[in-house]
């Protein structure tokens, strides 16, 4: 059954959920993904956001869905790896509710102030938080922000108080009118705000200085052994047929080794990482799992 449901597939318009709004980091790369899956697998490929509740909805929807191949979701660490330590109940379970098809890649973060802010660096944000506790705020639309800037509060010992937000866009629009302060924002998303002047970019919050922005300094600098990113994949529903889940990766690979494909995802603040089989994604995300509740217990935030 399975082999001939993967000898005709696809003979449908396919499903590419992404768990986040319009314009976000992971929309940008879902887009440039689909159009190329379309060409190759010779059928249409269309992106579906369900933003909401930090991605629960959109894997709600994806882990409810029939494994045929027709749904399938471009999440992230958010979905995977955060939520089950960020929320006392999940609907869903990152690993027995999904088939791991590829990992994609990593975008990486950066933490950005509003120019009001009097910090050039982030030693100086640190001394300015903690001259003035609580009357920082910072937005928080993913995981990655709120773990990273939490993070960084229990390190450095300041008060900078948290403020949700359901899209990155919404939040850096906040950055930008200074509704809030303090944003870690995906590259992606933040990339020609990032190059302006109407933020200031203080480093990113990679272990390595990033391959796009050379000149900003690493968290890490200044908090010794900060290192967090955020890694993209694409998954299927639980008992997505073995063929189907071959076939789709194979094609993922032949796109992500494209240089073209590679340098326009560069553009969006995306680096290219894939995984070689599902298998290889499936013990990473499992890893990836275990990092995450590591790094959000020692942050010392509590589930809601």
């Amino acid at each position: 059954m399975a082999s001939s449901q993967a000898d005709t597939y696809p003979s449908a318009t396919i499903s590419l959920i992404v768990p986040f709004a319009p314009g976000s980091g992971t929309d940008g790369v879902a887009r440039t993904v689909a159009q190329k899956l379309s060409e190759r697998l010779k059928q249409t490929v269309v992106v579906e956001n369900k933003a909401g509740a930090s991605a629960q909805i959109a894997a709600q929807y994806v882990a409810a869905a029939k494994p045929d191949g027709y749904t399938l979701f471009m999440t992230t660490n958010t979905s995977h790896s955060a939520n089950p330590s960020l929320f006392k109940t999940l609907k869903y379970d990152p690993i027995k509710d999904f088939t791991p098809i590829a990992r994609v890649g990593e975008l990486p973060f950066a933490l950005a102030v509003h120019p009001a802010v009097p910090a050039k660096t982030l030693k100086e944000l640190m001394d300015y938080a903690r001259a003035n506790p609580g009357k920082l705020s910072y937005a928080t639309p993913n995981s990655t922000s709120l773990v990273t800037t939490e993070t960084i509060k229990r390190m450095a010992g300041i008060d900078i108080v948290a403020i949700p937000y359901k899209s990155s866009p919404q939040a850096m629009t906040d950055l930008i009118g200074g509704q809030v302060q303090v944003y870690v924002t995906d590259v992606g998303s933040g990339m020609s705000m990032i190059k302006s002047d109407k933020i200031r970019t203080l480093a990113v919050t990679t272990a390595t200085p990033s391959k796009i922005f050379p000149h900003l300094p690493t968290v890490g600098q200044t908090v010794p052994g900060f290192d967090l990113t955020s890694w993209n994949g694409i998954f299927g529903p639980a008992g997505l047929p073995r063929p189907i889940v071959e076939r789709i990766n194979s094609e993922l690979q032949v796109i992500l080794a494209d240089k073209e494909v590679q340098d326009k995802l560069s553009q969006l603040g995306f680096e290219v990482w894939p995984s070689k089989t599902p298998d290889e994604f499936a013990k990473y995300v499992s890893d990836q799992l275990v990092n995450w509740t590591t790094l959000i217990r020692q942050a010392g935030i509590k589930p809601e």
